[in-house]
């Protein structure tokens, strides 16, 4: 029998629980959902969670998709899932638990005696190095930015060559390809021994289905190619990225952008162009290098100062 908080599932059985992280202000458990889908035969375990930011649900919504069509008596080995993984920040629509202001995904491994993020991030912890691969759903908040997968362990990492083969497996198309800050779950477990990736699912307000829908794909790309499920997958070549550019505004005013997301710019190209209320413009700004438009705000008015958008660099084919 494998299990995970009250979820238990002998061979060939998926169930449900609750992963119990700490107590409410009323004190009320505080529980996670999960899931155990157990395979009637041996195989690696596979370590799932969605929205450690509270307001990126994209990852909830391939979840929503992926689990119905998962048969244990089709499955080898076992998958283990944290559905919600920011219990707080989820409840509140926000990105950081709004009962410490802190940001789950800098806080691993966590401190099961610490505060409450630190509380959820342990406990999620225990179940993800359990496993044999981790892959931590995540998008670009509520900002709009292109599908991608993000390895943070960095290029020195003794796991990184396994990270990136989990991140190409993926298959968004585009993977960053740069050490992530301290606390986060793609640096944690490759110290961990466990090959990890950080799907970026675009960036949405709710859903986007083209994003969640990557996420799905990508969810069977990895079954399939570690032998979770039987079936082919085919590795396609992606577009990776090991910097970003940040480019904010000089001035205050609405942003017009003069390029796509995703697509290619060079040196000197026109990234925005900021006017003001009655469409005069105030500045142009453009690359100071060569990259792709990888992500931008959602809202044209902008402060002087703001940030506008990011431009991935250093880019190669992999």
């Amino acid at each position: 029998m494998t299990r995970l908080g009250t979820a238990r599932a002998d061979p060939g059985e998926m169930a449900t629980g609750e992963l119990d992280v700490g107590e409410a202000r009323d004190g009320s458990t505080v529980s996670l959902p999960v899931a155990v889908v157990n395979g009637t035969s041996t195989g690696k375990t596979l370590y799932m969670q969605a929205a450690s930011d509270g307001d990126e649900l994209n990852g909830v919504g391939a979840l929503q998709r992926v689990v119905p069509r998962l048969d244990p008596r089709e499955l080898s080995g076992t998958i283990l899932i944290v559905g919600v993984a920011n219990y707080h920040a989820f409840q509140r629509g926000e990105h950081r638990n709004p009962i410490d202001d802190t940001k789950l995904n800098r806080t691993y491994p966590g401190d099961e005696n610490g505060t409450s993020t630190e509380r959820i991030a342990a406990a999620t912890f225990g179940a993800a190095r359990r496993a044999d691969l981790i892959v931590d759903l995540h998008q670009g908040s509520t900002s709009r930015m292109i599908n991608e997968v993000r390895v943070r362990c960095g290029r020195r990492h003794r796991l990184h060559d396994d990270c990136l083969e989990l991140a190409k497996v993926f298959g968004c198309g585009h993977i960053l390809d740069q050490k992530g800050p301290d606390g986060q779950l793609a640096r944690v477990g490759p110290d961990e021994g466990i090959p990890t990736v950080d799907p970026e699912l675009g960036g949405a307000v709710g859903f986007d289905e083209e994003s969640v829908q990557y996420g799905v794909e990508g969810v069977f790309n990895v079954l399939r190619y570690y032998d979770f499920l039987d079936g082919h997958v085919t590795m396609r070549s992606q577009t990776r990225a090991s910097g970003f550019e940040q480019y904010g505004s000089p001035v205050g005013g609405i942003v017009d952008f003069q390029v796509e997301l995703g697509e290619t710019v060079s040196r000197g190209t026109t990234l925005f162009t900021v006017t003001d209320v009655f469409g005069t413009v105030k500045a142009d700004i453009t690359a100071d290098t060569s990259g792709i438009l990888w992500r931008t705000r959602r809202r044209p008015p902008v402060a002087s100062g703001e940030y506008v958008c990011s431009v991935g660099t250093d880019i190669d084919t992999y």
